[in-house]
């Protein structure tokens, strides 16, 4: 290991989302979550699942890394409780990997749900075999130092979203998508509605239609017109 000589701060204190909440989130597509919340919500589309297992929802624990060291990450570990979604912010680094299969396997006996870096991972077949939910911009076999700087807890950037400690994170094959814990109520609530919707055309789709009925409406209100 490399001598370590930098600081990593650690930020334990912050609300966690309910039970109840991650139960809630966790049985919706990203898609109608993003539908819940003004049509938005999915971090950069480039944060795609390398491993098979893509599905998760749990709390936010944020880590701040330098470019190409991990110390922080294995720092938030001590942070870290089971149901919580490491969401680590490297700032698009691309030299090497954050992480691996022995820091997975470690985050998976922590308790932890799903991980999301804007950085690249490595060991493919060692973290498939885990069975743990990795998202990230892509893998490459080069590693990481363990030189700090870094913190945990404190908010971060990735993938052009603002995430906090707490915040939800829902994941599925789609994308990652979050949930500031502050608004997390109000989505709920507005995502009861888009659900039933969502269930409501696929169910006219299953009956055979082959248009959506408000087409009708917009041509009546003049705002589809034949041309000839």
């Amino acid at each position: 290991m490399s001598v370590h000589t930098h600081t990593i701060t650690l930020h334990r204190r912050f609300e966690r989302a309910s039970a109840e909440l991650i139960l809630a989130f966790g049985a919706a597509p990203t898609g109608n979550i993003c539908d819940a919340q003004g049509r938005q919500g999915a971090l950069d589309p480039a944060i795609r699942p390398v491993t098979a297992p893509c599905r998760f929802a749990g709390t936010a624990v944020t880590v701040a890394s330098a470019p190409g060291d991990n110390l922080a990450p294995y720092a938030a570990l001590e942070v870290a409780k089971p149901g919580d979604v490491l969401v680590i912010a490297t700032n698009a680094y691309r030299g090497a990997a954050i992480i691996g299969d022995v820091f997975v396997g470690m985050a998976k006996n922590r308790g932890i749900v799903g991980i999301v870096t804007d950085g690249m991972v490595r060991d493919r077949d060692g973290l498939d075999a885990l069975g743990l939910p990795v998202f990230a911009a892509g893998l490459t076999p080069n590693s990481p130092w363990k030189n700090g700087p870094g913190s945990v807890g404190a908010p971060v950037v990735v993938g052009g979203r603002a995430i906090a400690s707490g915040d939800l994170v829902v994941a599925d094959f789609d994308g990652v998508v979050t949930v500031p814990l502050v608004d997390a109520a109000q989505v709920q609530a507005t995502l009861r509605g888009v659900v039933i919707k969502e269930a409501e055309m696929e169910q006219a789709v299953a009956r055979g239609a082959d248009r959506p009925g408000w087409l009708a409406d917009l041509r009546q209100a003049g705002v589809i017109v034949d041309a000839d």
